[in-house]
């Protein structure tokens, strides 16, 4: 019984070992094109914190959440996008223009 136990236990483990580690090279993706979105934006500190908390927490990994993940990524883009804006110093029709950018964009 003991052995029973022993070899469905190990086959188990062994089991989700090969799901774990798509999981890590999927995150591994996200983080990627996350720094590469966050680069190519040039945002710095504060600005890139929190586009790289919301971008990896989205399910693509593109950047874009997708509105069946929480109901407040709506809300989420807005203080991303101004804290991305402020730590710009943009004002008038700069920060018109990318917060329309940033909003669709994420």
């Amino acid at each position: 019984m003991r052995t029973l136990f022993a070899l469905t236990l190990t086959a188990a483990l062994f089991a989700t070992l090969p799901m774990a580690g798509a999981q890590a090279q999927s995150q591994q993706d996200k983080m990627k094109t996350c720094n590469s979105q966050a680069d190519s934006q040039q945002l710095k500190v504060d600005a890139r914190k929190s586009y790289m908390s919301t971008c990896l927490k989205s399910t693509s990994g593109s950047g874009s959440t997708s509105s069946s993940t929480t109901g407040n990524s709506q809300q989420d883009k807005m203080k991303t996008c101004n804290s991305q804006a402020a730590s710009q110093s943009l004002t008038g029709d700069a920060r018109k223009n990318f917060m329309s950018t940033c909003l669709k964009g994420q």
